[in-house]
């Protein structure tokens, strides 16, 4: 039976539910989840100026949203409009037809075998930070600066590979502003035009000049043969012509030839950079510092990974050699969800969890509610990496943890991001052990989950674990 009411709160008389929204989303989340069930409609702002916005918190839901009614709910909405303004038409973003190219031409890019070529960038780069901790004041760490960093250094060593030095500054100084101020327009509810010149539109539009100079630059170079040879000092298999991500994808041919222009290229370096740095460095933060906070579980994982390895660099091959350590990651992911919540519009009338979505809505399905619904975990707020057994992952719906979406336009990065992530914890493991300094972690939500606050961690340097041929050698 479809339900055409759709409860919800009625907020403040003149704003509705604005303040909680803007104050902390995901509290405002989880409290409509509780009083009003699975799909819930909120109203935030003034008369005039007044938007609805269904909530949608079941796996079912998520399931029907994201896969069986895909083509009803596009990424037509305010907010994606602002980051198509700011850093192209790329993968993320670009729909239909148009995506359904891109997608042709950038899939092979991220085929398992494709992206274990990228281990060995991320190993190099977990490795220079475990140096860096060597020399940590007081033995603590600050794990809110460490990881984006390290995962803007990894990634722009797989994206430009001997370009990625010069590339990592432009992109720390010029990377948060125009997230910043696109997200700014996103959420806010009138927004000035683009081109008046307020303080606010010219250090973005700086910004994404920047940005956008660097990027294309560094294509201009890599067509022309202007540039060192790829990434051949640390890519296994690396050729002359360059075997990071951005020669390969100047390569790319679809199946009549055509390949991506300098523009198309620029889109989709900087949607690789949304999609996969703050994702990633969030991720590992918390799941370090839930490490840190969990003795028992990090000295579990710490013994798969002194066992698989004994003392040697961890490689592509080694990931399905480390279950624990990935389930701590997964768990890590579920209990602060990366990204807290999708949005998309609503083409025509549509049925979800039981409940008629009108038109033209503004749907969001929010993972970090789902994550925490104790049908699905019991006990939501503990730490339990058991939870990703194989046997309790067969247990639970599809939709009941989708850290990267799902249905036709899932992560094209998953294998990526998990494969960047494991070989980081398992560097960090073999040389650390790991002891909370902070017990909150002070994190809020953008776009995606952020550290809003450093999280220190202690860290005290161990032998490593050799294997008995190390031993004798």
């Amino acid at each position: 039976m479809t339900d055409t009411h759709i409860p919800g709160p009625a907020g403040l008389p003149l704003i509705g539910s604005l303040l909680e929204l803007r104050r902390n989303p995901m509290t405002a989340f989880l409290r409509a989840q509780r009083d009003y069930g699975d799909v819930v409609r909120l109203t935030a702002g003034p008369p005039g100026l007044r938007q609805k916005l269904y909530l949608v918190f079941s796996a079912e839901g998520a399931q029907q949203v994201l896969g069986t009614q895909a083509a009803n709910f596009r990424k037509d909405n305010v907010l994606y409009g602002e980051v198509r303004e700011s850093i192209g038409n790329g993968l993320v973003t670009s729909q239909d037809d148009e995506y359904r190219r891109q997608r042709r031409l950038i899939q092979p890019l991220f085929t398992r075998r494709r992206v274990d070529g990228y281990a060995e960038a991320a190993c190099t780069e977990a490795e220079l930070l475990a140096e860096r901790w060597q020399s940590a004041s007081g033995g603590t760490v600050d794990l809110s600066s460490e990881m984006p960093s390290f995962s803007l250094h990894a990634l722009s060593r797989i994206l430009f590979g001997a370009d990625a030095d010069a590339a990592v500054e432009v992109m720390r100084r010029c990377w948060p502003t125009l997230l910043d101020y696109t997200l700014q327009r996103g959420y806010s509810l009138l927004r000035l035009p683009r081109h008046w010149p307020t303080p606010g539109n010219r250090r973005g539009a700086a910004a994404q000049r920047e940005l956008y100079a660097l990027c294309d630059r560094i294509i201009a170079e890599r067509r022309t043969g202007r540039t060192k040879a790829g990434a051949a000092a640390w890519s296994a298999g690396g050729d002359e012509e360059g075997d990071d991500l951005l020669s390969v994808l100047i390569r790319a041919r679809g199946e009549h030839g055509e390949a991506l222009d300098g523009d198309e290229l620029r889109d989709q370096v900087l949607i690789f950079l949304l999609a996969g740095h703050e994702t990633t460095a969030t991720s590992l933060a918390v799941t370090l510092h839930l490490l840190a906070g969990h003795p028992e579980v990090q000295a579990r994982a710490r013994a798969e990974v002194d066992q698989v390895l004994a003392g040697r660099r961890p490689g592509a091959a080694d990931l399905d050699s480390l279950p624990y350590l990935t389930m701590v990651l997964k768990e890590a992911m579920r209990v602060h969800a990366p990204v807290m919540f999708v949005g998309r519009r609503a083409v025509a009338d549509a049925v979800v969890d039981g409940y008629r979505i009108p038109a033209g809505a503004d749907v969001l399905i929010c993972p970090g509610v789902t994550h925490r619904k104790p049908e699905y975990w019991p006990d939501p707020e503990r730490f339990d990496p058991e939870r990703f057994s194989p046997e309790a992952e067969a247990s639970r719906p599809r939709y009941a943890w989708y850290p990267f979406g799902g249905g036709p336009r899932a992560c094209i990065g998953q294998h990526f991001s998990m494969l960047e992530s494991v070989l980081c914890l398992a560097v960090l493991l073999q040389r650390y052990e790991l002891a909370p300094v902070d017990t909150e972690v002070p994190l809020g939500t953008r776009l995606t989950l952020q550290e809003f606050g450093p999280i220190m961690c202690r860290v005290t340097s161990r032998a490593p674990v050799l294997s008995t041929a190390n031993a004798a050698g």
